[in-house]
């Protein structure tokens, strides 16, 4: 069975290195504690970094809470990510 990762959308952490008018990493990862989901490959570097294209995706997620999550894979159909609590999070994060 083929898995599509889904997109990140949006990324609106303008500190982190693989941002540059949207995430260049190739696949990020979403962790997080305490109902939190944070964005695992958020990187505080002044240099930016990633591909030269913008088509991140969910490679991996641990938040099993998520309604999204099945066998630690990311349903939904695309992600945002943003700030929240202080840190990068995923915004699409949801509980049921």
């Amino acid at each position: 069975m083929t898995t599509v990762m889904p997109p990140v959308s949006e990324c609106t952490v303008a500190g982190c290195s693989y941002n540059d008018h949207g995430c260049h990493a190739f696949a990020i990862t979403v962790s997080g504690t305490d109902g939190h989901a944070d964005c695992g490959t958020f990187v505080p570097l002044t240099i930016r970094g990633g591909l030269p294209r913008a088509e991140a995706q969910v490679g991996a997620c641990s938040r099993t809470d998520c309604v999204h999550n099945d066998a630690l894979e990311c349903r939904a159909s695309d992600i945002r990510v943003g700030f929240d609590h202080d840190t990068a999070s995923c915004l699409t994060f949801a509980t049921a």
